[in-house]
């Protein structure tokens, strides 16, 4: 009765010539849309259900040897095609063939046929899906920005937004409409492989950058029929990069207080912003495959969350509960446990068949009902009207001039730009003058993949050489810079491939140690190749042995040594730290991270990132920024000294300058508040240097007494300014309900009256909640 009368008001208001307000012409859109999906479902096959509910990846559908493999150039295969979408009637595809990525041009030929025969009897549109994560992945010519846990480091949020905006643009342009993207777990464990495809440690900063992501993809009121705009997948719900071994899909213990304290706020707020979908988490939380767990995906994100979307599994993790977790006895019973846990859609990958048979008869034995089926079908047709794939099926490329242009390499310079992350800079080495005599070495010194990582261009980024050789390396960077004849180049180390892993080696290394000598600074370049998942499973978090005798020995030289680090994750550096001057974090920061890192090097860019994570200093020591007072040497009693207490080599939130700025006036609207009132703080920002900087001014909030142990520190607030020499700016903070809760020991969140602390740089003030 509701939608009658909103859609008799709309109604009347079009008659009546006044203008909808765009929330009402949405309501109008998804009732309409609701109408079309219940009638369409009404006309559909058990078996058309079920095949909606699938998804396969793209080289079972093409010519070739074997369902893993496609023969080049990549051709679709008409009897399995026949096979898939008239006989299985598959409703979606995703990834690329042969992990390799494709023109835009070739990316239209492609998911054009797809359509033409998948669509069916009913023509209902194929849902294409891809994981577009630093930029469109799997399209070459696209354009690639800083990898997540960069783009935190960088805390500007319109930078972050302007990313996803031009993934979304380039990702249309390749004809498809779904990313899986953001992720939105958190990276606490600098051992998991796949931190760097994070926003970092903390869920405050997650929760914003994420918020910030969905209007970039999804647009500012989630309208995804917009041909610009994709339909956005959170992922992976819930808590997967915890893991107890810190590496990649094994077990994780979480207690629900953690979960609820840490690991569901980004998600919350992310499903609060219209994300569309959400892929779920791959492992195990406290000995249940996520896949499997009713209270996780229908108890706490269906109706407790409220997220109304659909949810995909992750890449054959039904197969997995059977295969892999053996909490099955075979695959029909992994089917059952997903699907009735509240599973939509299963990314089989391969081998589909098992997965639709087996559900058929599931239902037809009434162990999942037909309910189920209905519900999960009509989540997964919902998204395909919403993205406007029955009135156009396949965006075409010719309609996106802007791809790959000037415009969007320009916003992706300007984020490594603020991505980099000064950490050191003794005896103001930096900037360099134009006139040195440079010498460049490091197995990362010239190469373009390990400026980029995993996720680029192929799945591990192994193919990087081969379509992005138009961009610099940081060698090439330095030559365009200031000339060839200023810069030397002599590796030291390199990567080399062994099967499907990389090894190192030593490559003239004292070739290049006898270089060194006559240069006037060295720019060290060491870090890791690229890697995403399994693959980038690690035993030893210090950097390479190969690299670290390196380091030692060219800091032995006693000359003056920039140390760039270009790395997914923070690799110990401790053992020859002390003897280097100068460090620089890239992260992985894309195509023109080593432009950007040249120009910082130069003074051409002042420096402004910060650390999204603590930079331990052992690996007996990996403690977040936001750890327990018992964990902090400060809170020690007694005469020893604990060395592997609280001591990270850098702190989240770290980050050098070409400028100084001085805080003032750090001013609270109340000495005392109720929960539910808002306290307003602000504080006076100054450049006192010589340069233009920007400057993050972080907000960090301590409940000083709690019922459960509070964690010292929790980041509640950060805005990014730019300051001018002498420039002094105020920034205002609010400070709600939201900020000042906890989740309890009895997992309910709650607002204790007590003190509690505001810190803004090295300015603190205190406050009351009565």
């Amino acid at each position: 009765m509701k939608k009658k009368h909103l859609i008799i008001q709309i109604i009347l208001l079009v008659i009546c010539g006044i203008n909808l307000p765009s929330y009402a012409q949405i309501k109008l859109n998804q009732a309409a849309i609701d109408i079309k999906v219940k009638a369409l479902l009404a006309k559909m096959t058990l078996q058309e259900k079920i095949g909606q509910m699938a998804q396969i990846t793209l080289d079972v559908i093409t010519q070739g040897k074997d369902r893993y493999s496609s023969n080049e150039p990549v051709v679709l295969d008409e009897a399995d095609m026949k096979k898939a979408f008239e006989v299985y009637k598959i409703g979606s595809v995703l990834n690329t063939a042969n992990n390799r990525a494709r023109t835009p041009e070739k990316w239209f030929e492609i998911i054009s046929e797809i359509q033409k025969v998948g669509s069916g009897r009913l023509n209902i549109p194929v849902i294409y899906g891809i994981d577009a994560i630093h930029g469109t992945t799997y399209t070459a010519g696209a354009t690639f920005f800083p990898q997540q846990i960069g783009q935190a480091a960088t805390r500007n949020r319109e930078l972050v937004k302007k990313a996803a905006e031009i993934t979304a643009y380039e990702t249309r342009a390749s004809g498809i409409p779904w990313n899986f993207s953001p992720v939105l777990d958190l990276g606490p464990d600098p051992r998991f492989p796949r931190i760097w495809e994070t926003y970092g440690e903390d869920s405050y900063l997650t929760s914003e950058l994420g918020k910030q992501v969905i209007k970039g993809y999804e647009g500012e009121n989630n309208d995804v029929s917009n041909p610009f705009r994709v339909a956005s997948s959170l992922k992976h719900f819930l808590g997967y990069q915890v893991s107890l071994s810190g590496k990649d899909r094994t077990p994780a213990y979480i207690s629900e207080q953690q979960l609820r304290e840490y690991h569901i706020p980004a998600f919350k707020a992310a499903i609060e912003a219209g994300a569309h979908t959400i892929m779920v988490n791959s492992g195990l939380i406290n000995g249940i495959p996520v896949h499997a767990n009713y209270n996780l995906i229908t108890k706490l994100l269906r109706q407790e969350l409220g997220f109304k979307g659909l949810l995909v599994t992750d890449w054959g993790d039904i197969e997995n509960l059977n295969q892999r977790d053996r909490i099955t006895k075979n695959n029909k019973e992994s089917v059952m446990l997903a699907i009735n846990a509240g599973i939509d859609m299963s990314m089989i990958a391969y081998q589909y068949e098992p997965f639709c048979d087996d559900l058929i008869a599931l239902v037809k034995e009434g162990k999942v009902k037909q309910t189920r089926i209905d519900e999960a079908v009509t989540r997964i047709l919902t998204l395909k009207y919403q993205l406007g794939l029955f009135e156009k099926p396949v965006t075409n490329y010719k309609d996106y001039p802007k791809f790959g242009s000037k415009e969007f390499e320009q916003a992706a310079y300007q984020t490594a730009a603020e991505s980099i992350t000064l950490l050191k800079n003794s005896n103001d080495i930096l900037p360099l003058k134009k006139d040195a005599k440079i010498f460049v070495t490091g197995p990362n010194a010239n190469s373009m993949r390990t400026l980029n990582g995993g996720w680029t261009y192929s799945w591990q980024g192994e193919k990087v050489e081969e379509f992005a050789a138009k961009y610099n390396t940081i060698v090439e960077a330095f030559q365009a810079k200031i000339g060839e004849s200023q810069v030397k180049f002599i590796p030291g180390v390199s990567y080399k491939m062994e099967g499907k892993y990389f090894e190192e080696f030593e490559d003239k290394m004292d070739e290049a140690l006898a270089a060194a000598k006559n240069a006037d600074v060295i720019i060290l370049c060491l870090g890791e190749n690229s890697y995403t998942e399994t693959p980038g499973n690690l035993s030893d978090l210090y950097l390479s042995d190969f690299q670290t005798a390196y380091a030692q020995k060219i800091a032995a030289l006693g000359k003056p040594i920039i140390l760039v680090l270009n790395e997914g994750r923070p690799r110990l550096i401790s053992k020859f730290e002390p003897s280097i001057p100068v460090i620089l974090q890239t992260y992985l920061p894309g195509n023109f991270g080593a432009d950007a890192l040249v120009d910082i090097i130069f003074g051409d860019v002042n420096p402004s990132g910060k650390l999204p994570y603590n930079y331990p200093k052992f690996p007996n020591s990996l403690v977040n920024y936001n750890h327990k007072p018992s964990e902090s040497r400060s809170a020690v009693v007694g005469v020893y000294n604990y060395d592997a207490d609280y001591n990270p080599q850098y702190e989240f939130g770290f980050g050098l300058s070409y400028t100084t700025f001085k805080y003032n006036n750090l001013k609270l609207s109340a000495s005392k508040i109720t929960a539910n009132n808002l306290l307003k703080v602000s504080v006076d920002v100054t450049n006192t240097g010589t340069r233009e900087g920007k400057e993050v001014v972080d907000l960090y909030l301590s409940d000083l007494v709690a019922s459960l142990t509070p964690d010292v520190k929790r980041l509640k607030g950060f805005e990014k300014i730019s300051l001018k020499p002498g420039e002094t700016k105020t920034v205002t903070f609010t400070i709600s309900k939201n900020e000042l809760s906890f989740v309890n020991a009895a997992n309910k969140t709650v607002v204790e009256a007590g003190d509690f602390e505001i810190k803004i740089a090295d300015l603190k003030a205190t406050f009351m909640v009565e």
